[in-house]
Protein backbone atom coordinates (compact mmCIF):
# COMPACT_ATOMS: atom_id res chain seq x y z
CA UNK A 1 0.00 0.00 0.00
CA UNK A 2 1.23 3.16 -1.14
CA UNK A 3 2.53 6.18 2.07
CA UNK A 4 -0.73 7.73 3.42
CA UNK A 5 -1.13 11.45 3.66
CA UNK A 6 -5.17 12.15 3.32
CA UNK A 7 -7.54 10.10 4.27
CA UNK A 8 -11.33 9.67 3.83
CA UNK A 9 -14.02 9.01 6.58
CA UNK A 10 -17.51 8.84 5.62
CA UNK A 11 -20.91 7.40 8.05
CA UNK A 12 -23.05 5.29 5.55
CA UNK A 13 -26.35 3.21 6.43
CA UNK A 14 -28.81 4.22 9.50
CA UNK A 15 -27.76 6.71 12.24
CA UNK A 16 -26.76 4.98 15.08
CA UNK A 17 -25.56 6.74 18.71
CA UNK A 18 -21.63 6.77 18.48
CA UNK A 19 -20.89 7.44 14.84
CA UNK A 20 -19.70 11.05 15.93
CA UNK A 21 -17.65 9.34 18.23
CA UNK A 22 -15.93 7.23 15.70
CA UNK A 23 -15.24 10.13 13.49
CA UNK A 24 -13.60 12.51 16.45
CA UNK A 25 -11.41 9.37 17.46
CA UNK A 26 -10.44 8.62 13.61
CA UNK A 27 -9.33 12.79 13.25
CA UNK A 28 -7.64 12.98 16.31
CA UNK A 29 -5.76 9.62 16.10
CA UNK A 30 -4.75 10.02 12.43
CA UNK A 31 -3.76 13.80 12.68
CA UNK A 32 -2.28 13.48 15.88
CA UNK A 33 -0.54 10.17 16.12
CA UNK A 34 0.54 10.09 12.35
CA UNK A 35 0.61 13.47 10.68
CA UNK A 36 -2.46 12.85 8.39
CA UNK A 37 -5.10 15.05 6.88
CA UNK A 38 -8.45 13.97 6.95
CA UNK A 39 -11.54 14.54 4.34
CA UNK A 40 -14.67 14.30 5.63
CA UNK A 41 -16.77 12.37 2.52
CA UNK A 42 -20.57 13.69 3.31
CA UNK A 43 -23.60 12.11 2.92
CA UNK A 44 -22.44 8.66 2.77
CA UNK A 45 -20.78 7.13 -0.79
CA UNK A 46 -23.40 9.59 -2.31
CA UNK A 47 -20.75 12.78 -1.86
CA UNK A 48 -18.31 10.72 -3.89
CA UNK A 49 -20.80 11.13 -6.67
CA UNK A 50 -20.85 14.57 -8.94
CA UNK A 51 -20.22 17.82 -7.59
CA UNK A 52 -18.60 15.81 -4.65
CA UNK A 53 -19.61 17.19 -0.64
CA UNK A 54 -16.59 17.02 1.35
CA UNK A 55 -15.04 18.90 4.24
CA UNK A 56 -11.46 18.90 5.99
CA UNK A 57 -11.40 17.73 9.46
CA UNK A 58 -9.06 18.84 11.91
CA UNK A 59 -9.30 18.44 15.61
CA UNK A 60 -10.84 21.79 16.53
CA UNK A 61 -13.50 20.40 14.34
CA UNK A 62 -14.63 17.19 16.26
CA UNK A 63 -14.91 18.90 19.41
CA UNK A 64 -17.70 18.33 21.33
CA UNK A 65 -18.41 15.00 19.38
CA UNK A 66 -18.54 12.74 21.91
CA UNK A 67 -21.66 13.07 23.59
CA UNK A 68 -23.68 13.88 20.37
CA UNK A 69 -26.07 11.45 18.34
CA UNK A 70 -26.31 11.48 14.50
CA UNK A 71 -23.49 12.23 12.28
CA UNK A 72 -22.00 15.71 11.53
CA UNK A 73 -20.94 13.90 7.98
CA UNK A 74 -25.29 12.86 7.19
CA UNK A 75 -25.41 9.58 5.89
CA UNK A 76 -27.81 7.76 3.61
CA UNK A 77 -28.65 4.45 2.53
CA UNK A 78 -26.93 2.58 -0.78
CA UNK A 79 -28.49 5.17 -3.22
CA UNK A 80 -26.84 4.72 -6.14
CA UNK A 81 -24.51 1.87 -5.28
CA UNK A 82 -27.67 -0.18 -4.81
CA UNK A 83 -27.46 -3.58 -6.69
CA UNK A 84 -30.25 -4.53 -9.01
CA UNK A 85 -31.79 -8.10 -10.14
CA UNK A 86 -33.20 -7.60 -13.78
CA UNK A 87 -34.11 -10.93 -14.90
CA UNK A 88 -32.60 -13.06 -12.45
CA UNK A 89 -29.24 -11.35 -12.77
CA UNK A 90 -27.30 -9.13 -10.52
CA UNK A 91 -26.34 -6.03 -11.90
CA UNK A 92 -23.86 -3.92 -10.05
CA UNK A 93 -24.21 -0.28 -10.43
CA UNK A 94 -20.50 -0.05 -12.48
CA UNK A 95 -21.29 3.60 -13.74
CA UNK A 96 -21.62 4.74 -10.21
CA UNK A 97 -18.19 2.84 -8.84
CA UNK A 98 -16.34 4.61 -11.94
CA UNK A 99 -16.95 8.07 -11.25
CA UNK A 100 -16.40 7.87 -7.20
CA UNK A 101 -13.27 5.64 -8.05
CA UNK A 102 -12.33 8.95 -10.01
CA UNK A 103 -13.17 11.20 -7.48
CA UNK A 104 -11.53 9.50 -4.95
CA UNK A 105 -8.16 10.10 -7.18
CA UNK A 106 -8.89 13.76 -7.73
CA UNK A 107 -9.13 14.15 -4.39
CA UNK A 108 -5.88 12.69 -3.37
CA UNK A 109 -7.14 10.22 -0.86
CA UNK A 110 -4.90 7.50 0.07
CA UNK A 111 -7.38 5.46 1.81
CA UNK A 112 -10.59 5.83 3.54
CA UNK A 113 -12.22 4.64 6.98
CA UNK A 114 -16.06 3.55 6.20
CA UNK A 115 -18.52 3.79 9.23
CA UNK A 116 -22.06 1.59 8.69
CA UNK A 117 -23.88 -1.44 8.68
CA UNK A 118 -24.06 -4.54 6.36
CA UNK A 119 -24.88 -2.78 3.44
CA UNK A 120 -22.40 -0.42 3.68
CA UNK A 121 -19.90 -2.42 4.06
CA UNK A 122 -20.54 -4.53 1.20
CA UNK A 123 -20.30 -1.15 -0.71
CA UNK A 124 -16.77 -0.65 0.89
CA UNK A 125 -16.02 -4.18 -0.32
CA UNK A 126 -16.60 -3.53 -3.76
CA UNK A 127 -14.28 -0.86 -3.05
CA UNK A 128 -11.95 -2.40 -1.73
CA UNK A 129 -11.99 -5.10 -5.00
CA UNK A 130 -11.87 -2.23 -6.99
CA UNK A 131 -8.22 -0.85 -5.46
CA UNK A 132 -9.47 1.25 -2.80
CA UNK A 133 -7.55 0.59 0.59
CA UNK A 134 -10.06 1.24 3.37
CA UNK A 135 -11.06 0.25 6.67
CA UNK A 136 -14.64 -0.50 8.36
CA UNK A 137 -16.11 0.04 11.40
CA UNK A 138 -18.96 -2.04 12.03
CA UNK A 139 -21.74 -0.12 13.00
CA UNK A 140 -25.50 -1.11 13.61
CA UNK A 141 -28.19 -0.63 16.42
CA UNK A 142 -29.47 -4.28 15.23
CA UNK A 143 -26.23 -5.69 16.34
CA UNK A 144 -25.81 -7.91 13.42
CA UNK A 145 -22.99 -7.61 12.08
CA UNK A 146 -20.85 -11.16 11.90
CA UNK A 147 -16.93 -10.35 13.11
CA UNK A 148 -17.45 -8.64 16.26
CA UNK A 149 -19.28 -9.30 19.20
CA UNK A 150 -20.84 -5.96 20.03
CA UNK A 151 -21.45 -3.01 17.73
CA UNK A 152 -21.80 0.25 18.98
CA UNK A 153 -24.96 1.86 19.15
CA UNK A 154 -26.72 -1.47 20.17
CA UNK A 155 -26.60 -0.50 24.29
CA UNK A 156 -28.03 2.85 23.69
CA UNK A 157 -30.97 1.52 21.68
CA UNK A 158 -31.01 -1.58 24.09
CA UNK A 159 -31.32 1.12 27.20
CA UNK A 160 -34.21 3.05 24.84
CA UNK A 161 -36.37 -0.17 24.65
CA UNK A 162 -35.71 -1.45 28.09
CA UNK A 163 -36.85 1.97 29.38
CA UNK A 164 -39.68 1.61 27.31
CA UNK A 165 -40.75 -1.64 28.77
CA UNK A 166 -40.48 -0.03 31.92
CA UNK A 167 -42.69 2.44 31.58
CA UNK A 168 -45.62 0.67 29.75
CA UNK A 169 -45.64 -2.00 32.66
CA UNK A 170 -46.84 0.46 34.82
CA UNK A 171 -49.81 1.77 32.23
CA UNK A 172 -50.61 -2.30 31.68
CA UNK A 173 -51.12 -3.11 34.93
CA UNK A 174 -53.34 -0.02 35.77
CA UNK A 175 -55.39 -0.71 32.78
CA UNK A 176 -55.30 -4.80 32.93
CA UNK A 177 -54.05 -4.31 29.02
CA UNK A 178 -52.06 -5.99 26.79
CA UNK A 179 -49.13 -3.69 25.35
CA UNK A 180 -47.15 -4.75 22.48
CA UNK A 181 -44.13 -3.01 21.69
CA UNK A 182 -42.24 -3.19 18.09
CA UNK A 183 -38.79 -2.65 18.42
CA UNK A 184 -35.95 -2.70 15.10
CA UNK A 185 -34.44 -5.60 13.96
CA UNK A 186 -34.96 -6.27 10.59
CA UNK A 187 -33.33 -9.95 10.39
CA UNK A 188 -32.33 -10.34 13.61
CA UNK A 189 -34.01 -10.11 16.96
CA UNK A 190 -31.03 -8.77 18.82
CA UNK A 191 -32.98 -5.39 20.58
CA UNK A 192 -36.51 -7.19 21.20
CA UNK A 193 -34.73 -10.34 22.87
CA UNK A 194 -32.26 -8.73 25.25
CA UNK A 195 -34.83 -5.61 26.23
CA UNK A 196 -37.75 -8.25 26.14
CA UNK A 197 -35.17 -9.97 29.15
CA UNK A 198 -34.43 -7.02 30.68
CA UNK A 199 -37.49 -5.36 30.62
CA UNK A 200 -39.53 -8.46 31.95
CA UNK A 201 -41.63 -9.07 28.83
CA UNK A 202 -43.83 -12.14 28.72
CA UNK A 203 -43.88 -13.17 25.20
CA UNK A 204 -40.92 -12.17 22.37
CA UNK A 205 -41.14 -12.65 18.86
CA UNK A 206 -38.23 -12.39 17.20
CA UNK A 207 -37.54 -13.08 12.98
CA UNK A 208 -35.09 -16.40 13.77
CA UNK A 209 -37.97 -18.01 15.76
CA UNK A 210 -41.57 -17.64 13.45
CA UNK A 211 -44.48 -17.46 15.90
CA UNK A 212 -47.94 -18.80 16.31
CA UNK A 213 -50.01 -15.97 17.33
CA UNK A 214 -52.53 -18.70 18.85
CA UNK A 215 -49.50 -19.73 21.43
CA UNK A 216 -49.00 -15.91 22.10
CA UNK A 217 -52.64 -15.63 22.97
CA UNK A 218 -52.86 -18.94 24.95
CA UNK A 219 -49.81 -16.92 27.22
CA UNK A 220 -52.09 -14.06 27.56
CA UNK A 221 -55.15 -16.24 28.80
CA UNK A 222 -52.92 -18.46 31.08
CA UNK A 223 -51.66 -15.34 32.24
CA UNK A 224 -55.23 -13.92 33.33
CA UNK A 225 -55.92 -17.39 34.69
CA UNK A 226 -53.16 -17.09 37.34
CA UNK A 227 -54.29 -13.27 38.08
CA UNK A 228 -51.91 -11.64 35.84
CA UNK A 229 -54.52 -9.43 34.05
CA UNK A 230 -51.65 -7.92 32.09
CA UNK A 231 -49.49 -9.02 29.61
CA UNK A 232 -46.04 -7.38 27.79
CA UNK A 233 -45.22 -7.93 24.23
CA UNK A 234 -42.45 -7.27 22.56
CA UNK A 235 -42.16 -7.75 18.53
CA UNK A 236 -39.21 -7.30 16.31
CA UNK A 237 -40.30 -5.65 12.91
CA UNK A 238 -38.90 -8.65 11.28
CA UNK A 239 -40.82 -11.52 13.33
CA UNK A 240 -42.73 -13.60 11.07
CA UNK A 241 -45.88 -15.81 12.16
CA UNK A 242 -45.33 -19.73 11.05
CA UNK A 243 -46.36 -20.02 7.13
CA UNK A 244 -45.97 -16.18 6.75
CA UNK A 245 -44.12 -13.36 5.92
CA UNK A 246 -42.77 -10.02 6.67
CA UNK A 247 -45.08 -7.09 7.18
CA UNK A 248 -43.74 -3.43 4.92
CA UNK A 249 -44.79 -0.20 5.19
CA UNK A 250 -43.74 -0.49 2.07
CA UNK A 251 -41.93 -2.40 -1.11
CA UNK A 252 -39.02 0.15 -1.70
CA UNK A 253 -37.78 0.55 -5.43
CA UNK A 254 -34.73 0.82 -7.65
CA UNK A 255 -33.04 3.47 -5.24
CA UNK A 256 -34.74 2.07 -2.11
CA UNK A 257 -34.73 -0.73 0.02
CA UNK A 258 -38.13 -1.96 1.51
CA UNK A 259 -38.97 -1.19 4.93
CA UNK A 260 -40.48 -3.16 7.27
CA UNK A 261 -43.05 -2.45 9.86
CA UNK A 262 -46.19 -2.49 11.50
CA UNK A 263 -46.31 -6.33 12.67
CA UNK A 264 -46.66 -4.95 15.96
CA UNK A 265 -50.49 -3.96 14.95
CA UNK A 266 -50.89 -7.28 13.66
CA UNK A 267 -49.79 -9.01 16.24
CA UNK A 268 -51.93 -6.41 18.51
CA UNK A 269 -55.30 -7.12 16.40
CA UNK A 270 -55.01 -10.28 16.61
CA UNK A 271 -54.00 -10.94 20.29
CA UNK A 272 -57.20 -8.65 21.02
CA UNK A 273 -59.69 -10.63 18.50
CA UNK A 274 -58.56 -14.32 20.27
CA UNK A 275 -58.33 -13.24 23.90
CA UNK A 276 -60.98 -10.17 24.24
CA UNK A 277 -58.37 -8.17 25.92
CA UNK A 278 -57.83 -4.75 25.13
CA UNK A 279 -54.65 -4.54 23.67
CA UNK A 280 -52.79 -1.28 22.53
CA UNK A 281 -49.59 -0.88 20.24
CA UNK A 282 -46.30 1.13 20.68
CA UNK A 283 -44.18 1.70 17.95
CA UNK A 284 -40.68 2.67 19.30
CA UNK A 285 -39.49 3.47 15.16
CA UNK A 286 -36.58 5.59 15.17
CA UNK A 287 -36.51 6.73 18.59
CA UNK A 288 -33.86 3.70 19.50
CA UNK A 289 -31.58 5.56 16.53
CA UNK A 290 -30.83 9.00 17.96
CA UNK A 291 -29.97 10.71 21.02
CA UNK A 292 -26.75 10.63 23.14
CA UNK A 293 -25.15 7.57 23.22
CA UNK A 294 -24.41 5.68 26.09
CA UNK A 295 -20.99 5.76 28.24
CA UNK A 296 -20.14 2.33 26.85
CA UNK A 297 -21.15 3.04 23.23
CA UNK A 298 -19.31 5.89 23.25
CA UNK A 299 -15.92 3.81 24.69
CA UNK A 300 -16.55 1.32 22.14
CA UNK A 301 -17.01 3.78 19.09
CA UNK A 302 -13.82 5.73 19.97
CA UNK A 303 -11.83 2.60 20.13
CA UNK A 304 -13.35 1.17 17.14
CA UNK A 305 -11.92 4.64 15.52
CA UNK A 306 -8.55 4.53 16.81
CA UNK A 307 -8.36 0.80 15.79
CA UNK A 308 -9.48 2.00 12.09
CA UNK A 309 -6.81 4.18 12.10
CA UNK A 310 -3.85 2.33 13.33
CA UNK A 311 -5.03 -0.62 11.01
CA UNK A 312 -4.55 1.86 7.81
CA UNK A 313 -0.91 2.95 8.97
CA UNK A 314 -0.05 -1.25 9.70
CA UNK A 315 -0.82 -2.07 5.86
CA UNK A 316 -4.43 -4.31 6.97
CA UNK A 317 -6.77 -2.44 4.13
CA UNK A 318 -9.44 -4.69 3.51
CA UNK A 319 -10.42 -5.56 7.09
CA UNK A 320 -13.21 -4.26 9.77
CA UNK A 321 -12.22 -3.40 13.09
CA UNK A 322 -13.76 -5.98 15.40
CA UNK A 323 -14.41 -6.32 19.41
CA UNK A 324 -13.84 -9.94 20.48
CA UNK A 325 -13.01 -11.23 23.97
CA UNK A 326 -13.02 -7.68 25.23
CA UNK A 327 -9.96 -6.63 22.56
CA UNK A 328 -10.33 -4.28 19.74
CA UNK A 329 -8.93 -6.47 16.74
CA UNK A 330 -9.11 -6.58 12.53
CA UNK A 331 -11.00 -9.74 10.96
CA UNK A 332 -11.17 -9.25 6.89
CA UNK A 333 -14.29 -7.35 5.59
CA UNK A 334 -15.03 -10.31 3.16
CA UNK A 335 -15.46 -12.07 5.83
CA UNK A 336 -17.89 -9.47 7.52
CA UNK A 337 -20.22 -9.22 4.74
CA UNK A 338 -20.81 -12.60 4.04
CA UNK A 339 -23.75 -13.45 6.75
CA UNK A 340 -25.99 -11.64 9.02
CA UNK A 341 -25.00 -12.78 12.71
CA UNK A 342 -28.47 -14.12 14.00
CA UNK A 343 -30.34 -14.43 17.48
CA UNK A 344 -29.12 -18.85 17.53
CA UNK A 345 -32.50 -20.18 18.43
CA UNK A 346 -30.96 -22.44 20.81
CA UNK A 347 -28.49 -19.96 22.20
CA UNK A 348 -28.38 -19.09 25.97
CA UNK A 349 -30.30 -16.19 26.19
CA UNK A 350 -33.33 -17.84 24.50
CA UNK A 351 -32.49 -20.65 26.86
CA UNK A 352 -32.52 -18.24 29.63
CA UNK A 353 -35.37 -16.34 28.38
CA UNK A 354 -37.69 -19.56 28.49
CA UNK A 355 -36.36 -20.32 32.17
CA UNK A 356 -37.67 -17.37 33.05
CA UNK A 357 -41.38 -18.21 31.85
CA UNK A 358 -40.94 -16.04 28.86
CA UNK A 359 -42.65 -17.80 25.82
CA UNK A 360 -41.66 -16.98 22.13
CA UNK A 361 -44.56 -18.44 20.83
CA UNK A 362 -42.70 -21.14 18.33
CA UNK A 363 -42.48 -24.69 17.95
CA UNK A 364 -40.89 -25.38 21.14
CA UNK A 365 -42.46 -23.07 22.98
Amino acid sequence: MKTIKRIGVLTGGGDAPGLNAVIRAVVKTATNEYGWSVLGIEDGFEGLLGETRTRPLRPSDVRGLLPRGGTILGTRNRGHFAIQQVGGRIIKPEAAYREALANIERLNLDALVVIGGDGTQTIAYEFFQRGVPLVGVPKTIDNDLVGTELTFGFLTALDVATEALDRLHTTAESHDRVMVLEVMGRHAGWIALEAGLAGGADVILIPEIPFYIEKAASRVLERERNGRTFTIIVVAEGAVPVDGSPVYQDRGNAQSQPRLGGIGHVVGDAIQQLTGKETRVVVLGHLQRGGSPTAYDRLLASSFGVAAVRALAAGEAGSMVCLKCGEIVTCPLSEAVLQIKRVPPDGQLVKTARNLGITFAGEDD
